[in-house]
């Protein structure tokens, strides 16, 4: 299996190529690589929460499929070993809709019969990132106000695993 590429090389923010040929069926990307998050909702969405936590991104930039599976993975596991399934409510609210693409250049012996070179470089989609603008809500955890400790250390670990610095804010629910 090839291996992932550093994330470096997609981390910018940049105008993404798009291929306009005069033959339509070169024109945009026919496969799509499979997201690897698993759930975008998780714990109890239907229940009333007294706090909101929110994270927010500081910079912009990309954040790949497979951070936001490891993130939502990390914090999760803190919020339903310690506040159970009913206890809290975790939301991620980007969706990863960029394709990222690779052009594969061989290196090394033999390299001349497999790679056609830059000429006509669209790549090759190897996977899928959200594009995250500064100040935009990349996640949410609802919980009431005795389990706000363990919130916020779900929250920081969630940010851990992201390639951008993020800050969390704290909102206090009105009550209905």
């Amino acid at each position: 299996m090839a291996k992932t590429r550093k994330f470096c090389a997609y981390r910018r923010l940049e105008r993404p190529y798009t291929r306009i040929s005069k033959f339509r069926h070169k024109s945009f990307i026919k496969t799509t690589p499979n997201i690897n998050i698993v759930r975008f909702n998780m714990g109890a969405g239907n229940k009333k929460f007294g706090y909101t936590l929110e994270l927010i991104s500081k910079i912009d930039c990309q954040i790949r499929h497979n951070a936001f599976e490891a993130a939502r993975q990390s914090s999760n596991r803190l919020l339903e070993n310690t506040l159970g399934k009913r206890g809290y409510f975790l939301r991620i609210r980007t969706y990863p809709f960029h394709i990222m693409r690779e052009n594969p250049l061989a290196a090394g012996a033999g390299a001349d019969r497999m790679s056609t070179g830059m000429k006509h470089s669209f790549g090759n989609p190897i996977g899928s990132a959200a594009r995250i603008k500064k100040g935009q809500i990349i996640a949410e955890i609802r919980v009431n106000k005795s389990s706000l400790d363990t919130a916020k250390t779900a929250m920081k670990r969630f940010g851990h695993k992201l390639p951008c610095g993020c800050q969390i804010v704290m909102k206090e629910n009105p009550k209905k």
